[in-house]
């Protein structure tokens, strides 16, 4: 199953994805004797029962497509995809944690890079995205004004949508806790980021966590991993690598971040970004105004942005 947030003038509601239609996620439960919510955030709450009742919903779709394609009238909770402006799909989470350094070759490219040793992390590297960051999957990624940064940079990354309260839980365990999969550009004020000392503020500029398309549910997900991930920047391929790179597995890092903080429902966890970032190449490749950035994941989907000028 896919769930989104779209943009219905200032609200933001939930819906479900059925092949190249979307279905407003509350009004579509109304309309088959169940509950849903009107956003994701409230359904991740809802855990099972949310879910079964989305299932529900879904399972009722191919009758309501063949009576459509028969001439009935479309149901105004029915719409296509590609008319529905698309919002992070979790546009209000508690918290974005991202991880640095997870990957093998964005730690060997820096070293490269640098010509200097640099350790390989012996526990996950945490740091936060502010949720004022988050823009959808269509959306410009908008340059801060002049004089701010000239290096702006992209990191595509999987990110676990936590689908239940999650506290002091093993590796082993972990995974029953992640409701589902989403893709995230942790887009980069490189200079800000070597000037600050931390990650903070050079990664939660506003529109810096690009986010999408869906989430895509775990039962869908399955067993699909490793994951390939890339992110091409006007057509040229720049990072292309698989999460087997990854030196802390998801497990792992939920497990680590459970033990010192409670997650909750709707918390996103981006799992770091291979090599290939513009910064570490050379010559170096910073994205400036007119560039389109697609940053993709198997299995899960694609996010494409502009980068605009503020």
């Amino acid at each position: 199953m896919k769930i989104i947030s779209y943009r219905v003038g200032e609200s933001v509601r939930a819906g479900l994805v059925w092949g190249d239609w979307v279905v407003d996620a509350e009004r579509s439960g109304k309309a088959y004797g169940v509950r849903l919510p009107s956003s994701v955030r409230e359904l991740l709450v809802m855990g099972d029962d949310g879910m079964a009742s989305a299932q529900h919903v879904i399972a009722q779709l191919p009758m309501v497509e063949r009576s459509i394609a028969a001439g009935e009238r479309r149901p105004r909770w029915w719409m296509r995809f590609d008319d529905v402006e698309l919002g992070p799909p979790v546009p209000d989470p508690e918290k974005i944690i991202a991880l640095g350094f997870n990957y093998k070759s964005h730690v060997a490219e820096q070293k490269a890079f640098f010509k200097k040793p640099i350790e390989a992390p012996r526990a996950p590297v945490i740091f936060a995205k502010y949720a004022s960051a988050l823009a959808g999957p269509r959306d410009p990624i908008v340059l801060p004004p002049p004089g701010v940064t000239t290096q702006v940079d992209y990191e595509c990354e999987v990110v676990a949508v936590i689908g239940k309260i999650t506290r002091n839980v093993s590796e082993a365990d972990a995974l029953k806790y992640v409701a589902g999969y989403t893709v995230m550009n942790d887009v980069s004020a490189r200079d800000c980021q070597f000037s600050d000392r931390q990650f903070t503020r050079a990664k939660s500029f506003d529109t810096f966590a690009p986010c999408g398309p869906w989430i895509v549910t775990a039962d869908e997900l399955g067993g699909k991993w490793p994951l390939k991930l890339w992110t091409d920047v006007n057509g040229e391929r720049m990072q292309e690598s698989d999460t087997d790179d990854m030196f802390f597995s998801l497990p792992c890092i939920i497990s680590y971040l459970s033990r010192g903080m409670t997650l909750r429902p709707g918390d996103l966890i981006a799992t770091g970004t291979p090599a290939g970032v513009g910064a570490f190449r050379t010559p170096q490749r910073f994205l400036k105004a007119g560039d389109i950035v697609a940053c993709g994941v198997e299995g899960i989907g694609v996010l494409v942005n502009q980068v605009v000028s503020g």
